[in-house]
């Protein structure tokens, strides 16, 4: 068992509701469709990742380095993507945008291919 999956996993998916209701009620009146949509897509990949989190927190063995890799990779990807996107996201709202924050957003994604790419790995070579 990972209690880091466990933990992640629970806390990722707790925030994504509160971000959604977020952005769904206080942020619609102030952003315009294609920040919404953004701002979206880092809610819904958070969420995506955090039911991953749960899911492989209960299966995979935090004793096992590719498992470790594995659950890190998932947590820095969900942490850089959809947090970088929210920072973007909010800050245009005042015309201050952390331009600073783009390239952190394909970085996180390259995480998350990551955390799947060695979960596929570890697929393999289990069977």
């Amino acid at each position: 068992m990972s209690q880091q999956g466990l933990l992640f996993g629970a806390f990722f998916g707790c925030l994504a509701i509160i971000l959604g209701a977020f952005g769904a009620h206080l942020l619609k009146k102030k952003l315009n469709i294609e920040q919404l949509q953004s701002f979206e897509t880092g809610v819904k990949y958070q969420m995506y990742h955090a039911i991953v989190l749960l899911i492989l927190g209960f299966q995979l063995n935090s004793e096992i380095p590719i498992d470790r890799y594995i659950i890190h990779a998932f947590i820095i990807g969900v942490f850089l993507f959809s947090f970088s996107i929210y920072g973007l996201v909010i800050s245009s709202v005042n015309n201050k945008k952390l331009r600073f924050l783009g390239p952190i957003t394909p970085l996180g994604g390259l995480f998350l291919v990551a955390g799947w790419a060695l979960l596929f790995y570890k697929f393999v070579i289990l069977f």
